[in-house]
């Protein structure tokens, strides 16, 4: 709507009301200092706040000595075990690794083999939707945003739990194995619904196989001839184990957490979790890598060109080219500093597909900007911060290799990370205790109530 007054020529636009609005709503970096203000929860050195305690997973990316921080490899832990370890075991028995770490993660130890087996069983068992679901929830309301979609209808599925608001440990442990197993189905359908409606395209339901795992379930409802490769599912599950979890920190854990602590219901819970990985500044981020990287394979020449690349990789730091924001996505973390493990071993295992695909190309410029990135970054910014390959730098490539559609890359990042999301809620649950409450200062503005028939403005201000 143009105008929030439309009576008259001179009614005040939403334009005009924006830009009185931000010059009168200001609050500077200074402000932010002389009241020692952590800006998004960071300390002045970059780290996090500490604000909890948990079991469940850390992430390693520096040390700390004598108040300095050093740079380090990076190193991912889901309950104490290094995700590599646990990839390569998977690896070596020849199985699937995304089941096991749904155990681990929302049991806090590894299955056994009678274990594993049911965890796999379970899943396939609660991956249908509710009868109609699929018709009334998403059908008849479809989406241009997946991520959109599988907000909503996670929410939804509150109205088809017998006891929703249950928050023993053993109905959580049941909510979210369901929910869990439920996420492929629901944006598998969200995708072939939104095609159909929006990109005027074929839509197609393929029923799930008992012995698929959560990988293959998901490649046979995206592909229309259900087939796909051993290798194939591998490695799309290790982006699954991989993206499973992150710590208690990273924004849609923490948002998990600060609805989890007010005792509200999973379904909200991980509503507004999906909400949060739907932003660019976090799940999104693989989307944004793409376009990235489509915008530098359109207008750099020579591919294998040092200087053309990092030439390009400047104009982009310098908002002169792409999407002017100044950013390189997928390099650098909050955390990571000397190397992402995710994206170390998401670069390993995609090497050979890139071969067999005909990315070998695409993947050889990925490659190049992960080596040119940071020293065009500290060229420009003067910033002498160590920055590396985040796991978004790979994980469109690794989509796109797979055949999975640019509009699942981030939803494909929820249906991994759920895992991880319900593992907090649980433990923030049954440890937490406490409200999360943090503080936000009120400065002053100098404005004091003054009676309507008495509110006359200069007639510049639209406010």
């Amino acid at each position: 709507m143009e105008r929030l007054i439309n009576e008259s020529a001179s009614s005040t636009t939403v334009s005009e009301l924006c830009a009185e609005y931000r010059a009168n709503n200001q609050i500077t970096k200074d402000e932010y200092e002389l009241y020692h203000v952590k800006r998004g929860l960071r300390n002045r050195d970059g780290t996090g706040v500490m604000a909890g305690l948990t079991h469940v997973c850390n992430v390693h990316g520096y040390l700390i000595s004598d108040g300095v921080k050093i740079p380090d490899s990076g190193r991912l832990t889901y309950r104490s075990m290094n995700v590599v370890d646990i990839i390569n075991g998977c690896r070596a028995e020849g199985r699937f690794g995304f089941e096991e770490v749904v155990w681990l993660l929302i049991f806090g130890k590894l299955p056994d083999e009678r274990q594993y087996n049911r965890i796999c069983q379970l899943l396939y068992e609660n991956r249908e939707l509710p009868e109609y679901f699929p018709e009334d929830v998403i059908m008849k309301n479809p989406s241009r945003d997946v991520m959109n979609k599988l907000a909503r209808a996670v929410l939804t599925l509150y109205s088809y739990d017998d006891d929703p608001d249950d928050l023993s440990l053993e109905n959580n442990m049941r909510q979210s194995i369901s929910l869990i197993a439920r996420m492929p189905a629901i944006m598998t359908y969200a995708y072939q619904v939104k095609r159909r409606h929006y990109d005027k395209q074929t839509m197609f339901f393929h029923p799930f196989e008992p012995q698929h795992k959560t990988a293959e379930a998901i490649l046979n409802s995206l592909r229309e001839d259900r087939q796909f490769t051993h290798e194939e599912a591998q490695l799309l599950d290790l982006c699954m184990v991989l993206h499973a979890e992150h710590g208690g920190g990273n924004n849609s854990t923490f948002t998990t957490r600060v609805l989890s602590s007010a005792q509200t219901d999973i379904y909200s819970t991980i509503a507004a979790a999906i909400g949060s990985l739907k932003g660019f500044r976090h799940g999104g981020a693989n989307h944004k890598v793409r376009q990235m990287m489509t915008d530098i394979m359109q207008n750099v020449q020579h591919w294998d060109s040092d200087d053309e690349v990092e030439n390009y990789l400047e104009r982009i730091l310098r908002r002169e080219v792409g999407d002017k924001s100044g950013l390189i996505y997928g390099i650098g973390h909050a955390i990571y500093t000397l190397s992402d493990p995710r994206a170390v071993e998401l670069k390993k295992q995609a090497r050979s597909l890139a071969a067999k695909t005909g990315y070998a190309d695409q993947f050889a410029l990925y490659e190049r900007i992960e080596r040119l990135a940071p020293d065009a970054f500290h060229k420009v910014t003067g910033n002498e911060k160590v920055v590396c390959a985040n796991v978004d730098f790979y994980s469109g490539l690794v989509y796109e290799m797979l055949g999975i559609p640019e509009d699942l890359y981030t939803p494909m990042f929820a249906v991994s990370r759920i895992s991880g999301w319900c593992a907090h809620r649980i433990e923030e649950l049954t440890t937490g205790g406490r409200i999360i409450r943090p503080a936000y200062r009120a400065l002053p503005t100098g404005q004091t109530y003054i009676p309507l028939k008495d509110r006359h403005y200069d007639a510049k201000s639209v406010l």
